[in-house]
């Protein structure tokens, strides 16, 4: 089983709950970083499904992730205006690798965060390249 099959194969069971997924997330992000709430809207509904719905494109398309660079690269561009760092990816990337193997339990595993950390960090590569541009062009 290839890297993105287990991201596939981990995340399968989850969907189901992905809104207790992602709440917890949230929570989980807060907690590690209060200053970061400041960044998001104060009814987080729709911050959420967006998230959701995010997760779910990474993990349809975790074997050909560029395939998504044109929309991660806009996205990236959107986060500037918004105030998100580049630390802020690590620390998003930690924080949901931490509430993903919350929610797996004994089904996670050390591969399965190698492999989310390796399909987190490429998606925060394009994100990043997409804030420098706004940045630069700004």
């Amino acid at each position: 089983m290839d890297r993105a099959q287990r991201i596939r194969a981990s995340f399968e069971p989850l969907a189901p709950r992905a809104d207790a997924l992602v709440e917890a997330f949230y929570v989980n992000l807060f907690s590690a970083a209060p200053a970061a709430r400041a960044l998001f809207p104060k009814d987080m509904a729709a911050q959420r499904q967006h998230l959701a719905a995010a997760l779910a494109l990474v993990v349809k398309h975790a074997d050909q992730l560029e395939s998504l660079a044109p929309a991660l690269r806009a996205m990236g561009a959107r986060h500037v205006a918004y105030g998100a760092t580049p630390a802020h990816y690590g620390l998003v990337r930690d924080v949901l690798i931490g509430t993903l193997a919350e929610h797996a339990g004994a089904a996670w595993s050390e591969q399965l965060s190698s492999d989310w950390r390796a399909a987190l960090d490429a998606v925060a590569r394009m994100m990043l390249d997409g804030a420098r541009a706004a940045e630069s062009a700004a």
